[in-house]
């Protein structure tokens, strides 16, 4: 490892450990300010049915810190996506989306139980000054609609069977929604002055600048700088198709294999919404290579892309290079199209023969992507290939028919010294969780799984 990617690396786990600590405070500073009194916090705790103002006012409160940092973790800061990684920070975001409408849920249970408690006989106005005629109450009302249906088609059982592009648009729901949340918010009592007022306003309109600036401002900068635009489209096999793109001052970029773009395509249906797909062919200060999977509403028009129309980046995100090794040796494992990072990486990784085994898992052997590539840098880079090619031998396993011995066993044996080995990981999210699984159970530690999942 360079000593700039020392540095680097270094300074992207400092800012995201700094970002951790600053999130636990706010959290500290949100609980003072809904109970006035770590007495009082206390007193909540021990006596949680005992229900008070500072209860349901806390837990709403909770719940808008949560969402902010929901939004926070996806805002491409790069310090983030490059020092904890794509998948990690997604499973942080839909874990913290589940607590924080839990817990709005909850402040909206408390704030009804409470006016029960002040109105048993007027529960009818009660309830329409809470949701729908107290200032800001019907906005609020609308704004936790959409939050409510944004976290509904975010579940598993739901979005499987729902195109992305339907996804996605819903998605962006949760921001209409939240901002829908927040006048109430501030629009009411002590919210209103002082440095209560000033710590709210700090943290939406910071939240607000920070994806401003990182989801468009930057992108739009940088694919105004270097001018990217398709040069060529080469099928790779009937499921698979590389884009080749040009550029100015591309070196600029600072990309390194094993890295990804979110990619918007121009001049053609659909191109507002971004799609991440990895590098995969070594960057040059001229070109950049994706290949893109006929999976999904996005991959199935990969073929009709035009060639000479621009194309709007973000990035390079991802985790999913080698400077995060700590052992002489690695294994790479992925499954259909997650070889693409990996394709680059072997590509230009500095490795000696023997120290790099690439584990790819495909139905067919005919769908395997780069297999002519991978086969020659293989054979000139000493790199151990190992492609395993069939449907899975049962719904949980990693493996294909075919391959004798439990799966624990079976990787062992497969990837000699499996313990004391770095091991990359790029597939669709079942798979990839069987392999972290099987891994883990071999004697991997956690720090030295690297992994990127791709899905939406």
């Amino acid at each position: 490892m360079t000593d700039v990617a020392r540095v680097r690396l270094r300074t992207d786990s400092t800012v995201a450990w700094v970002f951790a600590a600053l999130s636990v405070a706010t959290m500290v500073v949100t609980t003072w300010i809904g109970f006035r009194s770590w007495e009082a916090f206390w007193r909540a705790v021990i006596h949680p049915l005992d229900l008070q103002q500072p209860q349901a006012l806390t837990t709403g409160l909770w719940a808008s810190d949560l969402m902010i940092l929901q939004v926070l973790l996806m805002a491409r800061l790069p310090w983030l996506e490059r020092a904890w990684g794509r998948e990690v920070l997604v499973r942080w975001h839909r874990q913290l989306g589940y607590w924080s409408f839990w817990l709005m849920l909850l402040h909206v249970l408390l704030f009804v139980l409470a006016r029960e408690q002040h109105e048993p006989d007027a529960m009818r106005a009660a309830m329409a000054r809470l949701f729908l005629t107290d200032p800001w109450m019907l906005v609020a009302t609308i704004g936790t609609v959409l939050i409510v249906l944004v976290v509904v088609t975010s579940m598993i059982d739901v979005r499987r069977w729902m195109r992305y592009e339907t996804w996605h648009l819903i998605h962006l729901y949760a921001y209409f929604g939240m901002g829908l949340a927040l006048p109430h918010q501030l629009a009411t009592g002590d919210f209103r002055v002082g440095w209560i007022a000033v710590y709210w306003w700090v943290l939406y309109a910071g939240t607000l600048t920070v994806v401003l600036v990182w989801r468009v401002v930057v992108p739009l900068q940088r694919s105004l700088r270097h001018g990217i635009r398709i040069e060529g489209l080469q099928r790779e096999t009937p499921d698979a198709v590389s884009v080749t793109m040009t550029g100015r001052d591309l070196q600029g970029l600072g990309t390194r294999s094993g890295q990804f773009f979110v990619w918007r395509f121009l001049g053609r249906r659909g191109w507002t919404r971004g799609h991440p797909y990895s590098i995969s062919a070594a960057p040059t200060g001229e070109r950049l290579r994706v290949t893109i999977a006929d999976e999904g509403d996005e991959g199935a028009r990969a073929g009709d892309l035009r060639v000479g129309a621009r194309v709007i980046i973000e990035g390079p995100y991802g985790s999913l290079d080698l400077a995060h090794r700590r052992h002489p040796r690695l294994v790479m494992f992925a499954a259909g199209a997650g070889i693409t990072p990996f394709r680059a990486l072997l590509e230009d990784a500095d490795l000696a023969p023997g120290e790099a085994m690439l584990v790819y898992r495909v139905r067919d052997a005919g769908q395997a992507i780069f297999r002519d590539e991978l086969e020659a840098l293989a054979a000139r880079r000493g790199i151990d290939l190992l492609v395993l090619a069939g449907p899975r031998r049962s719904p949980r396993s990693w493996l294909p028919e075919g391959v004798v011995g439990e799966e624990t066993e079976a990787m062992e044996r497969l990837v000699p010294g499996l313990a004391d080995r770095d091991v990359y990981l790029c597939g669709p999210p079942a798979w990839s969780a069987e392999v972290t699984r099987t891994a883990r159970a071999g004697g991997v530690r956690r720090r030295d799984l690297h992994r990127e999942d791709f899905s939406w």
